[in-house]
């Protein structure tokens, strides 16, 4: 009795799990539709009204152009701009912004388009040749331990190629951008850069993160990811299937579909011109290709990964640091539970809700110790507020709580300052009007701060003001 009636409980959960995997599936691949057709229908449109403006192009309008006088601007130092996983910049999916347009903010903006699946540290690498220029070298070393091609993208001219530390750069990276620009820095002070002996810590004036991977996450869990070690995948969960899409799309190797939008495996290789039916199966299989190995984003986003990358990672003296973390989740009777229905977004609120609930397998070691599950509920669809606030493992770096941003000037470099922000994981990104006035406030903060609480020297004179 007692049998029969364990098999009819165990095949009611397996039925529960198979029909979140479906409903999971089916959200996902209808918000990356919605992405995709938003950005094709901005774009007809945008030439559709070219097209339409063409013929009264003959009529002149004479205006008075006043010359701008950009000196002061070129000289203060860019604020760049690092999506997130499976984001995009400039230049990708048309006229669609991944940080919705905030960029106009500022006139020394930087959107970097890097791999939206690829590792941390292939990112970092390929930020920094996208700023310095030149082809992207992921090294010698690395590269035959994972399976890749050494070098990749080649850029002519980089984006900021003065960058040094007399011309430092401020960075803000929203989710898993966060971390790579701490993996970036990491590099410079190490000298990690073949031909830049020079570079050092001090390249990266401030780094602001918006919903940053700091410390992992425990989604990376329920969308499959073994929390045994944080590095191989259950044989049936939502990242399978994400495996196999990305495989089949970087095999197709479409050309305009991949100059529309790329996962960023194309040193890889594993285009059907380059490995054939043959290879395509051997991706599937798990025996090569980005999956085969630990280089993508996944492993470093588990808290097992983010614990082994934050191990050789360091906050550093003379650069500041902000973090807004954010969460959609609010304690009830002591228990942790989503604290809106209708404001979070459709493809987080099954996420919030089951990582509020989340606990770590009780025949499974720990990912690090004095790790608790309580600590780990309050979230925001894709990150625990926790991993969003600074770095805390192994080591627990400078931080300091704010709650208003004008408790923390003057800023001192070195120390972690954060701030809890009532959002779900995607509020400041790509859709501008749900965060409605809050994303005019975020950004605002997060630019006058560059702009005018964030100097190592003298203050920094801004568009249309001097010092007398």
């Amino acid at each position: 009795m007692f049998s029969s009636l364990d098999k009819m409980i165990r095949l009611w959960i397996a039925a529960l799990q198979f029909s979140e995997l479906i409903v999971s599936s089916i959200v996902h691949m209808l918000y990356g539709f919605y992405i995709f057709s938003t950005a094709v229908a901005g774009d007809l449109s945008q030439a559709l009204n070219e097209l339409l403006s063409k013929p009264n192009m003959n009529i002149e309008v004479k205006e008075e152009v006043v010359p701008r006088d950009t000196s002061t601007n070129e000289s203060l130092p860019p604020i760049v701009l690092v999506h997130g996983i499976f984001g995009f910049g400039k230049g990708r999916l048309g006229a669609l912004s991944y940080f919705a347009g905030a960029e106009k903010k500022d006139e020394r903006v930087l959107v970097p388009d890097l791999g939206s699946l690829t590792s941390v540290y292939d990112r970092a690498r390929e930020l920094f040749y996208y700023l310095k220029g030149g082809r992207v070298d992921y090294g010698e070393e690395h590269s035959k331990a994972c399976g890749h091609s050494q070098f990749g993208r080649l850029y002519e001219q980089g984006h900021y190629p003065e960058w040094d530390e007399d011309h430092p750069i401020h960075f803000v990276g929203h989710s898993a951008g966060a971390q790579v620009v701490r993996v970036l820095q990491q590099m410079l002070a190490d000298k990690a850069f073949k031909g830049y002996e020079s570079t050092n810590e001090n390249w990266v004036l401030s780094l602001t993160s918006l919903s940053g991977a700091f410390n992992g996450t425990t989604r990376t869990y329920l969308d499959g990811m073994q929390p045994e070690d944080g590095r191989t995948m259950k044989p049936i969960c939502l990242l399978q299937l994400c495996r196999v899409g990305v495989i089949i799309y970087d095999w197709l190797d479409i050309p305009w579909l991949k100059a529309y939008y790329n996962f960023g495996f194309d040193h890889f290789n594993i285009s059907w011109k380059k490995v054939g039916v043959w290879g395509l199966v051997d991706c599937l299989l798990g025996n090569s290709g980005p999956f085969a190995s630990d280089d993508w984003i996944l492993p470093d986003l588990t808290i097992q990964g983010s614990l082994r990358l934050n191990s050789h990672l360091h906050s550093f003296p003379n650069t500041y640091y902000f973090s807004y973390a954010t969460k959609r989740t609010k304690k009830i009777l002591g228990v942790t539970v989503p604290s809106s229905i209708f404001g979070i977004h459709p493809l987080l609120f099954i996420r919030v809700l089951q990582m509020s609930q989340w606990r770590h397998p009780p025949d499974v070691s720990s990912p690090y110790k004095g790790y608790r599950d309580e600590d780990w509920q309050d979230n925001d669809g894709a990150l625990n507020t926790i991993s969003m606030t600074h770095p805390l493992i192994p080591v627990e770096h400078p931080s300091r709580f704010v709650k208003d941003d004008s408790d923390c000037h003057p800023l001192q470099p070195g120390i972690w300052y954060y701030k809890i922000v009532e959002a779900d994981h995607i509020f400041f990104i790509v859709n501008r009007e749900r965060a409605g006035v809050q994303f005019d406030l975020i950004y605002d903060s997060i630019f006058e701060r560059c702009r005018k609480h964030v100097f190592r020297k003298t203050p920094q004179t801004l568009p249309n003001e001097s010092h007398h």
